[in-house]
């Protein structure tokens, strides 16, 4: 199972050192080339491909932050708080992760157009900075890690509900919500529909829009996407290295609670 999932990085890696007719050649060849210098600088000659990861680390840094609090907020509200409707607005909410994305692609363009937003990075934010599933797992983390009596002690103590939120319920609930900012983080770099319907301008594109910058209307250079793809994966390989650990604890003490 190790070697089918890290088997595509490392062709993609053979690739981005090659050229086109090495990659298609039959039988393929397992071996990296000498070409990974060339095609990377051919890469950052061709598209603003520092600027892209500079926009998409941006961009995918709000989003995850944004998801991580928002949600955890939501979550909080529908978890701990009494209040009118409440059990029917998280239906809404849980049943809103039936409808695909897709559909919502033109409402929200038009939204963006009448803010005046299209071709600005905080068009790629706002849609991002919430989610059903982050509020869904956030309210059953809150309903699972923290105890109505401790909320209670907090009340009569005086704290008011940001407050108890803040300081008691957001701190016990941390690994989960880092681990939903995780998720939106790497979303959000890997997301390509809408960032290529609302941008325009090279010095505004993502990541995901440079590598398709990369490939002209006729052919498609292969070395030079793999290189491309090897570079914007490259980040959150990084990144694993150094939550992973984090990651799976987060995963594993969501999956114990309760």
């Amino acid at each position: 199972m190790v070697f089918l999932s890290v088997f595509p990085l490392y062709w993609m890696f053979v690739v981005s050192t090659t050229d086109s007719a090495t990659a298609t050649s039959l039988p393929p060849h397992v071996l990296p080339g000498d070409n990974f210098l060339y095609l990377a600088n051919l890469v950052f000659d061709t598209v603003p491909f520092v600027q892209a990861l500079g926009n998409s680390l941006v961009v995918s840094t709000a989003i995850g932050v944004g998801q991580a609090v928002l949600c955890a907020l939501a979550g909080f509200a529908f978890a701990k708080l009494h209040f009118r409707g409440r059990n029917t607005l998280f239906l809404v909410v849980v049943l809103t992760m039936t409808v695909p994305a897709q559909l919502a692609i033109i409402p929200q363009y038009l939204v963006m157009s009448k803010l005046g937003w299209v071709d600005t990075l905080q068009a790629l934010i706002l849609p991002g900075l919430v989610s059903a599933f982050g509020i869904f797992w956030m309210r059953q983390h809150m309903s699972a890690t923290i105890d109505d009596d401790l909320l209670h002690a907090a009340r009569v103590d005086g704290a008011t509900t940001w407050q108890i939120f803040w300081r008691i319920a957001f701190p016990l609930v941390r690994p989960a919500a880092f681990v939903l900012g995780l998720f939106g983080f790497v979303n959000a770099w890997n997301d390509f529909l809408w960032p290529f319907i609302v941008l325009k301008s090279p010095e505004r594109y993502t990541v995901q829009i440079a590598i398709k910058a990369l490939q002209n209307s006729r052919d498609i250079d292969l070395g030079l996407a793999m290189s491309g793809s090897f570079l914007a994966t490259l980040p959150l390989l990084v990144l694993f290295v150094f939550v992973g650990r984090r990651l799976v604890q987060g995963i594993m003490e969501g999956a114990f609670k309760g």
